[in-house]
């Protein structure tokens, strides 16, 4: 672990609860501008299909593509995509 990464699991559970509510204003802003049903299920197919993508990256990326490879962020891991030949 580097010496600057957060440690203390306190701190990162808050992180966490402060991304949630980062996401929940931000998709509740989007709704109050435009409340349709179709602004609301493609807002739910966004976020749907980002959680897809960051599992895919961080997960099956790593556990079966390329299990020696580690990523440090999305950055990475699509470079990581673009450069390795895939079989």
């Amino acid at each position: 672990m580097r010496s600057g990464d957060l440690q203390s699991k306190k701190w990162i559970v808050l992180k966490g609860v402060l991304f949630l509510l980062l996401a929940v204003f931000a998709a509740a802003g989007l709704l109050l501008q435009s409340f349709r049903v179709e602004t609301a299920a493609l807002l739910a197919i966004c976020v749907w299909a980002s959680c897809r993508l960051y599992y895919f990256l961080f997960y099956v990326l790593q556990n079966y593509v390329d299990p020696t490879f580690k990523y440090r962020g999305i950055l990475d891991a699509l470079v990581f995509l673009t450069r390795k030949p895939r079989e």
